[in-house]
């Protein structure tokens, strides 16, 4: 009996010595000793025990640096272009691709005096509404090397269309009669001609719509 009280008396006189290590108003920093997230100086929170810096928030107090550093597969804006008196983010990469790379479809008119301008890039022509063809942006067409190619696109619904890439979707540049004064695309798009938009049964008017697409 006399054992029992004891080894009980020294398992609450260890508890007591531990919770007196963590004053009630004591406010740790990092690595410091903590039981809840009041227990850690500003943005730091309470992970198993100590405090350290919030992996889902911006601040790196423990780690160094203000601001958590991009994905290296992140694609940062370039710069700015003006057009009209709006400002346009430019771009020299895109998204990384996949077996299923996220996309806007945009509508595009191919032929002579449409959206394009000047003739496509790839084959210095210009290209019929008829035909399934496609513009990728920048970093996508990869300075022309998917020239010819063929990519599938598939829809929300499910429906799917093979175009070839003929033409870049210029994230860089815009705004002047090469481009047809339209303002630089967005670094994540896939501009089809009439033909694609009516092969996956999507209405032109919205001019947008959410696919993904691959090497076909």
């Amino acid at each position: 009996m006399k054992k029992s009280l004891l080894v009980h008396l020294s398992l609450l006189s260890s508890i007591f010595f531990y919770f007196t290590l963590i004053p009630s108003n004591a406010v740790s920093s990092c690595d410091g000793p903590c039981q809840t997230l009041d227990d850690c100086d500003g943005q730091l929170i309470c992970i198993n025990g100590k405090c350290s810096d919030d992996p889902d928030g911006g601040a790196h107090t423990c780690s160094g640096g203000s601001s958590p550093s991009p994905p290296m597969d992140s694609c940062q804006s370039s710069g700015t272009l003006t057009c009209n008196g709006n400002p346009y983010p430019t771009y020299t990469c895109s998204p990384p691709e996949s077996s299923s790379t996220g996309a806007k479809l945009t509508l595009n008119n191919f032929s002579e005096g449409g959206d394009g301008g000047a003739p496509s890039e790839c084959d210095e022509s210009y290209h019929a509404k008829t035909e399934l063809v496609v513009a990728l942006s920048t970093g996508w067409y990869a300075g022309g090397s998917k020239c010819g190619q063929m990519i599938r696109i598939t829809a929300a619904s499910g429906s799917s269309v093979t175009a070839k890439v003929v033409d870049e979707c210029d994230s860089k540049h815009g705004c002047d009669s090469e481009h047809a004064y339209q303002p630089p695309c967005e670094n994540n798009v896939v501009d089809g001609s009439d033909a694609v938009w009516e092969a996956l049964g999507l209405d032109k008017d919205k001019g947008v719509e959410s696919v993904t697409w691959s090497m076909a």
